[in-house]
């Protein structure tokens, strides 16, 4: 997964939303999908993006209490350039 930077200013001037793949990330199927793409890919940082982005399409309070962590540290456990340890 690749991010790609536009300028702010072009983004504005052609009317172009940011994409939000959280949006698309409906039901337990699609996310299970999404993050097994990003398992694949070999830059750690995909996995990042995709346990962020199922985080927000579920909801990170929600998150937070189904896993009895807190929310604030969900929220800098996945910020981007996090480095998060798998233990």
């Amino acid at each position: 997964m690749r991010t790609i930077k536009a300028n702010p200013k072009a983004v504005k001037a052609l009317g172009v939303k940011p994409f939000d793949v959280a949006k698309y990330l409906d039901d337990d199927e699609t996310i299970a999908e999404y993050l097994s793409a990003a398992l694949e890919d070999p830059n750690p940082d995909a996995l990042l993006l995709a346990i962020r982005s199922a985080a927000r399409a579920r909801g990170m309070a929600q998150l937070a209490l189904d896993s009895g962590l807190g929310r604030e540290s969900l929220y800098k456990a996945l910020a981007p350039g996090a480095k998060p340890r798998y233990d």
